[in-house]
């Protein structure tokens, strides 16, 4: 039979209503009793059940977060980041991923009696996203906005500096035709690299020799390198907005037997896993993804525990990693 909170009260000769306060961490319990009701729980093996518990206190123990794609390490490293903070502190973790705000599964999350709270990753749609979970008064913050929000509690990270530092390095190698694959405009992100790479090239007294609009796939960088290559006019560096498009980049010219980065040197962003498993190994700007998903966490449980909390901005630094795909031009 199953072991009901009344087996517990007998078995610790204590009142039901001292053992529902003791379930839910009530500090009107006086540690004595306390003590009774925890090992009278012991003895019994009796375990609350959480969905009640949940609607009791008006929670349901579970946070939400949207995200376009799994199909990317450095998201990967943010979620799971963000899954083992939040279990740390009791939660569990439900992800949403679409890249449509009208996707009704993914709407879904957003009621009041679902989720705590929402974490959003890099979301498209941003205002329609902001508007519902504003007027449901669900707490919630954002990870890499699109947009420069002051209404919004958010983590990003300065991809202007990250722009400009990779440009930099490619410049201080003695590179003076440089050439940027940007990631799609629909990105805040994707516009604060290119601008760094436009201001670290004008500081130099450079012009680019050319800014190809791409999306954050290898599919774009190969294609873009390709149409260089067929022209008979390359660069002799790239940066690239992130590591898919310069994989890309080395993919196509790996084919067409172009040296990298002997003939081509190439930065990319994010430091994903194939960044350093392939050969050469690609020089890039590494996002600190456990750094994210840790400042994430604590912002969303300071919204959810105070509504009124003043907004705030986290900006996180990028790293320049050095590998083997840049080098000095000969």
């Amino acid at each position: 039979m199953k072991v009901s909170i009344f087996d517990v009260a007998k078995k610790s000769g204590l009142s039901v209503v001292t053992v529902s306060r003791v379930l839910n961490n009530s500090s009107s319990v006086r540690q004595s009793n306390r003590e009774k009701v925890l090992q009278a729980m012991r003895e019994l093996d009796y375990h609350p059940n959480a969905s009640a518990r949940s609607l009791a206190r008006g929670k349901t123990g579970i946070i939400g977060l949207t995200l376009t794609t799994l199909h990317d390490s450095f998201l990967d490293a943010v979620v799971k980041e963000v899954n083992d903070r939040l279990a740390g502190h009791g939660y569990f973790l439900a992800l949403s991923i679409s890249n449509r705000y009208d996707d009704a599964f993914h709407r879904s999350l957003f009621q009041e009696d679902r989720v705590d709270g929402i974490i959003l990753l890099s979301p498209l749609e941003e205002d329609e996203y902001v508007m519902e979970l504003k007027k449901k008064k669900i707490p919630f913050i954002m990870i890499d906005n699109s947009q420069r929000n002051s209404s919004v509690t958010s983590v990003i990270v300065d991809n202007y500096k990250g722009g400009y530092e990779a440009t930099k390095h490619l410049i201080e190698l003695g590179h003076t035709e440089i050439a940027h694959i940007g990631g799609s405009s629909s990105f805040l992100s994707s516009k604060e690299r290119e601008r760094g790479f436009l201001f670290a090239l004008e500081e130099a007294g450079l012009t680019p020799y050319s800014i190809e609009k791409g999306t954050f796939e290898i599919s774009s960088g190969y294609r873009i390198a390709k149409q260089w290559i067929e022209s008979g006019k390359m660069p002799s560096a790239v940066f690239a907005a992130d590591d898919y498009i310069a994989l890309g980049v080395m993919d196509a010219c790996k084919n067409e037997g172009i040296r990298i980065p002997r003939d081509l040197s190439i930065v990319g962003f994010d430091d994903q896993v194939l960044a350093s498993e392939l050969r050469p190994m690609l020089t890039t700007m590494r996002q600190p993804a456990e750094k994210i998903g840790s400042a994430a966490v604590e912002l969303l449980l300071g919204v959810m525990n105070d509504s009124a909390k003043r907004s705030v901005t986290i900006q996180m630094e990028p790293e320049l990693i050095v590998r083997e795909s840049t080098a000095r031009k000969t």
